[in-house]
């Protein structure tokens, strides 16, 4: 098989396998649901999951890593305009899309965020902003000033406060039914997330 083929068939049967879990839930919930169940539904064999997923939590966890990759390896592209009132500001591409992926998968997000087992989630999502917040802040184009001296100080404290605030828009949204455009969130969490970043860069180390 060429690489070509190998690639176009492992993209075939993650997708075959998010929409069988999309569909499931629908039925089972999160919590009950089963890799068997998933795999039967997608027409996949147990063995064709596991070769790409660990359990069903490894599922919606890498579902949810790569919008996340997806936002940092974009985070410079050209902004987008976004008028608001009599205001025009820019705002990256790169979280319009990261927050136009939670309206795609939202019939998976609602599920999870309202299982019983939240937690592991709440626990990756996490994990993996604080990574990207904290390799953001090492970039030169970070809005973060003076350095290393101010990201010494932004590794202790700062990435996490970060990933709390975004799981908080994220979370309190999907409460609200995602009644508002990505475009609104994106554009708040972005401006909060920046307003950290700066209030880092005048801390000193001593």
């Amino acid at each position: 098989m060429t690489q070509s083929a190998s690639n176009l068939r492992t993209k075939r049967t993650r997708t075959l396998l998010r929409t069988a879990l999309i569909d499931l839930l629908k039925e089972r919930g999160f919590d009950a649901l089963t890799v068997g169940e998933i795999a039967e539904r997608a027409m996949v064999s147990r063995a064709g999951f596991y070769r790409y997923y660990q359990d069903k939590y490894d599922l919606v966890e890498q579902l949810f890593d790569e919008s996340v990759h997806t936002m940092m390896r974009n985070i410079d592209a050209s902004p987008r305009i976004h008028k608001s009132g009599d205001e025009t500001e820019a705002l990256p591409e790169a979280w319009v899309q990261f927050f136009e992926h939670f309206v795609e998968y939202a019939q998976i997000y609602r599920v999870v965020f309202a299982s019983k087992s939240r937690s592991w989630f709440l626990t990756k999502m996490h994990t993996s902003l604080e990574k990207a917040m904290h390799i953001r802040v090492q970039q030169p184009s970070s809005c973060v000033q003076n350095g290393r001296q101010v990201a010494d100080s932004y590794d202790r404290l700062a990435p996490s406060l970060a990933a709390t605030l975004l799981i908080e828009m994220i979370t309190r949204w999907f409460e609200d039914d995602l009644r508002e455009p990505p475009r609104e969130i994106a554009l708040r969490s972005s401006k909060m997330a920046s307003s950290l970043l700066k209030e880092v860069g005048t801390w000193n180390n001593h």
